[in-house]
């Protein structure tokens, strides 16, 4: 079974690259160390002196010494990028690209043939919030997809309830999917 959903979000969570030079890794460190050059230099292996000056600019790691900093803002970095795209997407929504099958159940004298679409709709923070949810409790891709059709289905499918009152929505073989925030 495809696993599109999960890995279109996870892909517009990865917004934001690890910062590359000392001066910023170490910056980001003390944010995270809340300013304390000391508790820092201690995570790190350094002399206080040394986190001193590597925000400033002043030195670099000599090519002996391991860059102690570069794991640790990795391990940092992402966790930080991920909530905070999170919380974004559930505030103000996103605007969701899919290429998939939709099957339909409509009013007499309408088809309701499944066939393939490739859709780009701005989807309410809601939805975010659904599909977070759903992927937190280890909900299946079928669960996720069934959240995604009722959006589409009221979002692009019934333009927000100005048409297609009895129109119902089935999510099915999806190609591609993106997430844009």
């Amino acid at each position: 079974m495809s696993r599109e959903i999960d890995e279109g979000l996870e892909r517009a969570e990865r917004t934001r690259p690890v910062p590359q030079s000392v001066r910023a890794r170490m910056r980001f460190l003390l944010k995270g160390a809340k300013g304390s050059t000391k508790k820092l230099a201690q995570d790190l292996g350094v002399s206080q002196h040394t986190v001193q000056r590597w925000p400033k600019g002043q030195g670099t790691p000599k090519p002996a010494q391991p860059r102690p900093s570069r794991p640790k803002v990795r391990a940092a970095w992402q966790p930080r990028v991920k909530k905070r795209v999170r919380c974004d997407a559930e505030k103000n929504g996103f605007m969701l690209h899919i290429q998939a099958t939709f099957g339909y159940s409509a009013a007499g004298g309408s088809t309701d043939d499944p066939r393939p679409r490739v859709i780009t709709q701005k989807m309410p923070g809601s939805v975010a919030q659904r599909l977070y949810a759903a992927r937190d409790a280890g909900a299946s891709q079928a669960e996720q997809e069934r959240i995604l059709a009722e959006a589409l289905r009221d979002a692009y499918f019934k333009d927000g309830g100005r048409r297609a009152s009895g129109l119902d929505v089935e999510l099915n073989d999806v190609a591609w999917m993106d997430v844009e925030l």
